[in-house]
């Protein structure tokens, strides 16, 4: 656990940097005078279009990766450890049947979004470079996962890509080049981040292509070939699930739309910032544990990861729900963007619902059992296809964040039910409701305290007496034990 705390802190410290650039990229986007609601919306578009390029073109086989590397690694010398080489082959194999498909499919493709969304008829073949970066980045992402240097990955990811994203929007902002050149080398940055990623690993010598066949290949292939069919169709379904909402709106809406609801979404995105960072540093302790059948220790993993990345999750959308009205007047942000004020609320209210359950997922995704996986997402993904459109259709981009919110609830109700049934696991007790009721008084508390006071002061005052408050109530009633032990650890000590 200590280790998993330790990556976890150090990431999310990552994370937030990243986020940190994230914010100053979102306020050169959308500030007066610079992009169109179009042409950010095109750079969602990007990512979006890449992560369906990476669910295809990958074949399902990257959490097999960090599934199966403990048996690799206990098992082989490091120099005939194939599982990397098997990875990138399939996953160069999937991404040529992706571009193909890509290619028959352009004529309908151009036909839906000619009208309403030409940019991306525009750049079309770009969104073919920048996810084939992004899928050669994560297939050493997932490795980085399974040798537990997920600190590593992160950064580049989270930090070092939108820094770079930064440069190329300031050069763009203050006119050295033209909106055609800032999304052609926008279409090149995976590429840049994953030369880094190999060179680390090559440095600290974590990393050998071996393409012959391991012995260890050849007696679990059978096993691997079956998860990696159905996380190959449950990828597909998730990922679907994720980003159809941005295609839809593109095809109804415009693209212009497209990008007040990447605002929405990129600020909700916050509040999953420690989950993704736990998310990393978990995968290949949790993996050794279900290897090992280490439960105890799995169940109490599951728990603390509920409160914790509860009351981080609220501790990060109070601060932004507090302060994102006066950050829309103070910064000069153009007046669109405000439609996205009440579809960010429900999707902070989603995305607080899918951290209080903790690591549910890669708990199951890890297991023997994660055929369950597919299952579960063949459920979500009949929810949420049907609930977008049709509440897209009727409310706009507010109905992407009511569909977002009936799925998650349902999704993982089903794992947590899933997992309280199997494995006789249940990490919820009275320190959750706690966690939700202590937020909820923070927020009003401070709200009513400086709900006279504006501007700059304003927005440092209500994070400053909001945050202070809710971490003394965390320590007072006791809600974590990590919340001691890091007080212990840092404070005491010192």
């Amino acid at each position: 656990m200590q280790t998993l705390r330790k990556q976890t802190i150090i990431s999310t410290l990552y994370i937030l940097l990243g986020f940190g650039f994230g914010a100053i990229n979102i306020y050169f986007y959308t500030k007066n005078g610079s992009f169109t609601a179009e042409q950010f919306g095109l750079t969602k578009i990007y990512f979006d279009f890449s992560q369906l390029a990476y669910a295809f073109a990958s074949l399902g086989f990257l959490p097999v990766i960090y599934k199966f590397y403990p048996y690799y690694n206990d098992n082989l010398d490091k120099k005939k450890n194939d599982l990397l080489s098997i990875a990138f082959v399939i996953c160069m194999i999937g991404f040529l049947l992706f571009c193909i498909v890509g290619y028959l499919i352009k004529p309908y493709f151009i036909k839906q979004y000619i009208v309403r969304s030409k940019l991306i008829v525009d750049y079309f073949p770009l969104l073919f470079v920048f996810s084939f970066g992004a899928l050669i980045f994560a297939i050493l992402e997932s490795y980085c996962w399974a040798i537990h240097k997920s600190v590593v990955s992160n950064f580049l990811k989270e930090t070092a890509l939108r820094f770079l994203s930064l440069i190329l929007i300031l050069f763009f902002y203050f006119k050295f080049f033209s909106f055609d050149i800032f999304i052609h080398l926008f279409s090149y940055q995976f590429f840049l981040i994953f030369s880094i990623l190999i060179g680390y690993l090559i440095y600290i010598k974590r990393i050998d292509l071996y393409f012959g066949i391991s012995r260890v290949t050849k007696k679990f292939w059978k096993k691997m070939l079956s998860m990696q069919a159905l996380l190959f169709s449950g990828a597909i379904i998730v990922t679907l699930s994720n980003v159809i909402d941005g295609f839809v709106i593109a095809k109804l809406l415009g693209l212009g739309a497209v990008g007040t609801f990447g605002v929405a979404q990129y600020a909700g995105s916050l509040i999953n910032v420690p989950q993704k960072s736990i998310i990393g540093g978990s995968v290949g302790i949790l993996s050794q544990h279900w290897k090992d059948k280490n439960f105890s220790e799995i169940n109490r993993i599951y728990q603390r990861s509920c409160i914790n990345l509860s009351l981080m999750a609220l501790f990060i959308f109070g601060n932004i729900w507090l302060n994102v009205v006066p950050c829309i007047e103070l910064f000069n942000i153009q007046d669109g963007y405000k439609a996205a004020l009440s579809t960010l609320f429900f999707i902070g209210i989603a995305r607080t619902i899918d951290a209080s359950t903790g690591l549910n997922s890669i708990i199951i995704g890890t297991s023997t059992f994660w055929r369950f996986d597919f299952i579960s997402g063949m459920i979500l993904l009949a929810i949420r296809l049907p609930a977008s459109w049709f509440f897209i259709v009727k409310f706009g981009i507010l109905g992407s964040a009511f569909a977002d919110v009936i799925s998650i609830i349902i999704y993982n109700f089903i794992r947590f039910e899933y997992l309280r049934r199997k494995f006789k696991m249940q990490p919820f007790n009275l320190k959750n409701l706690y966690a939700i009721i202590l937020a909820i008084v923070c927020y009003f508390f401070t709200y009513y305290l400086c709900i006279s006071v504006n501007g700059f002061t304003g927005i440092i005052l209500r994070g400053l007496i909001f945050s202070s408050t809710l971490i003394v109530g965390i320590f007072t009633l006791n809600l974590t034990p990590d919340a001691w032990q890091l007080w212990n650890k840092w404070v005491v000590r010192k």
